[in-house]
């Protein structure tokens, strides 16, 4: 189904259970030509991470309160799945209320023309 480009990583995030990191929300359809006994497509899937990058991010979750999100997902040259994640900080109150009405302003300008 990656290989198809039937996965979506919208409002997919990462957590930690133990020491291991895990993606939360990101689906991956049934595939296609599979038969009845597929996976759930919107499971929580474990990362293959080493130790140190493990360490690294659960450091900086617990200490920043960053949040790890889910970037880009591809197929390398290998033909493995891989899945770029980031540490980001969640917007401020008076940052979200910036960009909905940037956001509002373009869709009248879209309208008006």
């Amino acid at each position: 189904s990656i290989r198809m480009g039937k996965a979506s990583l919208v409002d997919s995030f990462c957590y930690f259970i133990g020491n291991e990191l895990f993606v939360k929300g990101m689906n991956v359809a049934q595939y296609f030509w599979g038969s009845w006994g597929q996976h759930e497509p919107m499971r929580d899937r474990k990362l293959l991470l080493t130790k140190r990058e493990l360490r690294h991010l659960h450091q900086a979750v617990k200490e920043k309160g960053l949040t790890i999100v889910a970037t880009k997902l591809f197929i390398n040259e290998d033909g493995l799945a891989k899945l770029v994640i980031a540490l980001a900080r969640g917007k401020k109150v008076y940052d979200k209320r910036a960009s909905i009405k940037e956001k509002d302003l373009r869709r009248e300008l879209d309208r008006g023309e």
